[in-house]
């Protein structure tokens, strides 16, 4: 997910454990990364005519990539909003709950972390606070029914647990 200039000043929601994650990435970009494509780059000159160099190409190409991420680290490091879920409590769900819900149509069940754009892993079940589920559940309550827009459709689920962990 890219920075929008428009967001610029926005303070960036994300968890102490998401954050963690930001800072080593950004470490191994700049202290590890970054030196090997360079290396790459160096090493690829020395064959001569870059124009049909694929060596070199694929090099630049990568240190682009990792000079793009790398920026949109900074951006977003330095407007995070760090927020620790374990010191967090209650029945509501917000912003770090960890919400197990249950398809009322399906009896599937499902749990699920709400966490910031920048560390969600659906894989992993980190939904991020701006996917629909995730603001369908906000402000809601263990046994509450709720309504959700999705691109399959309107789904209902039901609420069973609500953990700060």
């Amino acid at each position: 997910m890219f920075v929008k200039e428009s967001d610029e000043m926005e303070p960036i929601p994300v968890t102490k454990i998401g954050f963690e994650h930001l800072e080593a990435e950004h470490k191994d970009l700049k202290s590890v990364r970054r030196p090997a494509v360079i290396a790459a780059i160096a090493e690829a000159r020395e064959h001569g005519d870059l124009k049909e160099n694929a060596e070199y190409h694929a090099a630049r190409e990568q240190q682009s990539f990792i000079e793009g991420r790398i920026q949109e680290l900074d951006a977003v490091i330095g407007r995070a909003q760090v927020i620790d879920p374990s010191t967090l409590s209650g029945e509501v769900v917000k912003f770090g709950a960890t919400v197990q819900i249950v398809d009322e149509e399906t009896d599937e069940e499902s749990v699920y972390q709400i966490v910031g754009d920048y560390e969600a892993d659906m894989e992993n079940g980190k939904i991020s606070i701006s996917a629909p589920i995730a603001r369908g559940l906000i402000g809601k309550s263990e046994g509450d029914s709720v309504k959700v827009k999705t691109p399959k459709g309107t789904k209902d689920y039901e609420i069973l647990k609500v953990e700060y962990k």
